[in-house]
């Protein structure tokens, strides 16, 4: 009626105008989501989907969330039964996320290396890039007799585009995880190396120090005490408590020998050079006690199996000569089952392990033969003597060439 007034007034003309395009809006509205339907079925239209993709990846989505996402919509977008976003690593394609989860299937090799997409498992596969070429791509798997649309493989492209930040910054940050992977196994062998290194040195310091005090310091006790029978001696026997004497200096000079030897971290010349038995022989003859030493069938080993059977010896007979008071000392080395076995006793005053504790002497038998799998153990009764056994696995060199 307004419209048809002769002489309208053109303010109510323009005026009608927007009520009825605003009245006729959601008419137009309602058709085009009627006719998006029509086209698309209950899927998202691919302006829709676009729009969710652009919302998830502004979110702050780690990449193991963004990636999962990406393949929900993708297979949404499209109708898809399956959908698999896939990496590039190296020179293969691997598949970092996929929908339903677990239907990515094994990597893809980038034939050559280069930037061309190979062939990818379902009906359509597109390539992600960036500027350093081919980073990833974006597969899909449409259910049995519905084919991909133009407008199914437009949608996939202009995702695709999008997703070469997303795969970009995936990439990023798994190569940022290799490095820190590989720089905390770098920093877990470092650690590794130098505990093994301080050990090693800590290790060699003891093992010196074990010499000394087996060795050489079994070298002097038994040179105090053939001085203190060659002092009785010069004053019985003038002549023979000399020759004593000079026996005496012979074994100075060999004393300060084997401290060079050992000052220089290497093992007494006749054990390096000749074995237990014979080093065994040349010390007993200077401890100044009857000594009966059994070596039958010994052969030669390695030089740390020789030394440490030879110290724990020398360690039983210094002990023996310095607190045992004994008249005699029985020492037997043998092999036997592929171990080399010792055995040192005492006809001494003994003692009670239970009320005197073992002592660091023994501790140190045990921690020099543990290092080859050995060990060792005491026995003692008071009046009774003392025994020293110990085993450690020996195999001769002769049956090792």
């Amino acid at each position: 009626l307004i419209l048809g007034t002769e002489g309208r007034n053109p303010l109510l003309a323009i005026l009608a105008t927007a009520i009825v395009a605003i009245a006729f809006q959601p008419v137009r509205d309602r058709a085009d989501h009627v006719a998006g339907r029509l086209v698309y079925g209950d899927r998202a239209t691919p302006y829709e989907v676009l729009a969710r993709f652009s919302e998830r990846v502004g979110e702050a989505y780690a990449a193991e969330d963004v990636l999962p996402e990406t393949a929900r919509i993708v297979a949404e977008g499209v109708g898809a039964e399956t959908a698999t976003v896939w990496l590039r690593g190296g020179s293969e394609l691997r598949p970092v996320a996929s929908w339903p989860e677990g239907t990515g299937g094994p990597p893809i090799v980038v034939a050559g290396g280069g930037g061309d997409l190979p062939e990818l498992p379902g009906d359509l596969a597109v390539a992600v890039r960036d500027r350093e070429g081919l980073i990833g791509a974006l597969s899909v798997s449409k259910p049995r007799g519905e084919p991909l649309t133009p407008a199914d493989v437009h949608l996939l492209d202009d995702l695709a585009s999008q997703e070469g930040l997303v795969l970009s910054n995936a990439q990023l940050t798994a190569d940022l995880e290799a490095r820190l992977a590989a720089i905390t196994e770098r920093s877990a062998e470092l650690k590794s190396s130098r505990r093994r290194v301080v050990a090693a040195q800590d290790a060699e310091r003891r093992r010196l120090e074990r010499n000394i005090h087996d060795g050489a310091q079994q070298h002097l006790v038994a040179l105090a005490v053939k001085l203190r029978l060659a002092r009785t001696m010069l004053a019985r026997d003038p002549d023979k408590g000399r020759a004593l004497l000079d026996e005496v200096r012979a074994q100075v000079d060999d004393a300060l020998e084997n401290l060079q030897a050992l000052a220089l971290g290497i093992y007494p010349p006749a054990l390096e050079q000749e074995g237990i038995a014979p080093a065994l022989r040349v010390d007993v003859e200077r401890l100044g006690l009857p000594v009966d030493l059994r070596t039958d069938g010994v052969a030669r080993y390695p030089i740390e199996t020789e030394a440490a059977v030879y110290f724990c010896i020398l360690e039983a007979l210094q002990n023996a000569a310095k607190h045992a008071r004994a008249g005699r000392v029985d020492v037997a080395v043998s092999e036997r089952d592929g171990l080399l076995w010792f055995e040192v006793a005492d006809d001494g005053i003994g003692f009670d392990p239970s009320a005197n504790g073992n002592g660091t002497g023994l501790q140190g038998m045990r921690d020099r033969l543990a290092i080859l799998g050995g060990d060792a153990a005491l026995e003692s009764t008071p009046g009774r003597g003392t025994t020293v056994r110990g085993r450690v696995p020996a195999r001769p060199l002769e049956a090792a060439r």
